[in-house]
């Protein structure tokens, strides 16, 4: 090589590396430049009334939560309304950036909308004229035969009262308007648990505590094999871990308002939940109990059973109240109930959904909803088998039984590190760059879900991407401005 060429090169080599690290510098710039793009389009293109559904069509024109969905119609259930406001609320707190902040209360404006008389949220929001006369919203002149069913079904109501309750903080319960919906909400669903600590699948009116006897679980003499229809969301209810979300729920109440009720309320749901463990040979959970506590059918897919799915959720809460209280109470039930599910493991390794009273076999359904033993023919619709999470609930409860009262409260008061960046996190962000379009959405490959299969939708919109995104763009940008 000539020293000519050697000098050449290595000037290359010298202006390569500094337009790298240029390149490297704007990084923060592109990204910030990203998000601000990104939730301009969501909330100004995408919104309605402040609020979401799952997914649309890469045009807008189609959208869907679970079902389509007309343009004047939200979504409550995740990952719809509540879930992309918490995205900009937490993007927020990290960031301070008033437009996510705008976000976040057009989406809690949007569910104040949509709360019902009984506290409480449906899975969507009805904005249309006449559709909204339908039901009971508290902002809504009240009228004869309205629907006023608070549903706690996945974690629609609770994740609606998350929402207000972390932006109420946010604004130092200031805004008067956030703040009584809020308390309504957390007041009401106080009123409509059960004296044993339950609380149904939902509600339209609050029990009386005298008619309702507090008993522990056991098994019938017999129950029906085939569906026997019936009001099954007014019992004891674990399905789709909607206890749980509600115990959550009321944790986050109790810490945030420093009102002894909503922890007392989240306390008796656990003593529920020690309550509601089946005895042997099966000490574990059901789906839902009636009144007499015994596992009773739901919908025509989910019998009188013992539960692998809701049962690893009951497991975990209860190990999150041992670390709340101390109150060793709430370990007790976990051993039996982890030691039981490992033996009822599928020869595959899985954890079946329903398994049949005392004899603990596999129970399935056919394609018509008949009750089986057979895998065969199952509905695709459904969960009828799971990935256990065994060795995680264990190695969590083995990790928390030994910890000493002062652990535990260094556990309870610990706050979340400042979020810390890396080449990893930074090749995501660049990912995510690249990724958006010149309107400032994220476009995935995909079907709609609910428009039949002669739809010709390829490209979707999907809010559990925006989530996501916006939480990796978040996290970044708070790391390289706290560096």
């Amino acid at each position: 090589m000539s020293r000519l060429l050697g000098v050449f090169v290595a000037t290359g080599l010298v202006l390569a590396g500094v337009a790298s690290t240029s390149a490297d510098d704007t990084l923060p710039k592109q990204a910030a430049s990203a998000m601000k793009r990104a939730v301009e389009f969501y909330h100004g293109k995408v919104a309605v009334h402040g609020g979401y559904v799952y997914r649309y069509s890469d045009d807008l024109a189609k959208r869907e939560g679970e079902g389509k969905v007309e343009t004047e119609k939200v979504w409550v259930q995740p990952p719809g309304t509540p879930s992309v406001g918490m995205a900009y609320l937490e993007a927020y707190e990290l960031l301070g950036d008033e437009y996510l902040l705008k976000g976040a209360r057009d989406a809690v404006e949007c569910l104040i909308q949509g709360q019902l008389r009984t506290g409480g949220w449906r899975e969507s929001v009805e904005f249309d004229p006449k559709e909204r006369k339908k039901f009971a919203y508290r902002v809504e002149k009240e009228r004869e035969r309205q629907n006023n069913h608070t549903t706690f079904d996945d974690d629609k109501t609770q994740s609606a009262m998350r929402l207000l309750m972390r932006l109420d903080q946010v604004l130092k319960f200031k805004d008067k308007k956030l703040h009584e919906p809020s308390l309504f909400a957390l007041d009401s669903v106080v009123k409509a648990q059960f004296p044993n600590g339950g609380w149904g699948q939902g509600y339209d009116e609050f029990p009386n505590p005298a008619d309702y006897l507090v008993k522990p679980a056991s098994y019938p003499e017999s129950w029906p094999r085939r569906y026997p229809g019936g009001k099954y969301w007014y019992f004891y209810t674990l399905n789709d871990n909607a206890m749980a979300d509600t115990i959550d729920a009321l944790l986050l109440a109790g810490k945030i308002y420093g009102e002894p009720k909503y922890r007392h309320a989240a306390l008796k749901g656990g003593e529920f939940l020690i309550l509601a463990q089946m005895p042997e040979p099966q000490p574990a959970w059901a789906q839902q109990y009636d009144f007499d506590m015994h596992p009773c059918w739901a919908r025509k897919f989910e019998p009188a059973s013992i539960t692998g799915g809701e049962s690893q959720g009951a497991i975990r809460i209860l190990t999150r109240l041992f670390v709340e209280t101390g109150d060793r109470k709430f370990l007790a039930p976990i051993p039996k109930a982890l030691d039981y599910l490992e033996r009822s493991r599928l020869p595959n390794g899985q954890i079946a959904r329903f398994y049949e009273l005392q004899t603990n076999k596999p129970l399935y359904f056919t394609k018509t909803y008949e009750l089986t033993y057979d895998d065969s023919d199952l509905p695709t619709h459904y969960g009828f088998k799971q990935d256990g999470k065994l060795d995680q609930l264990r190695r969590e409860y083995d990790g928390v039984s030994n910890l000493t009262e002062k652990e535990l409260v260094a556990r309870r008061d610990s706050k979340p590190s400042r979020p810390k960046s890396s080449a990893g996190l930074e090749a995501q962000v660049k990912k995510l760059i690249d990724s958006l379009d010149d309107r400032g959405a994220w476009v995935d490959d995909g079907q709609l879900r609910y428009h039949g299969k002669a739809d010709p939708t390829r490209r979707v919109i999907d809010s559990g991407t925006f989530i996501r995104n916006i939480g990796t763009l978040s996290r970044y940008l708070a790391a390289v401005r706290g560096s």
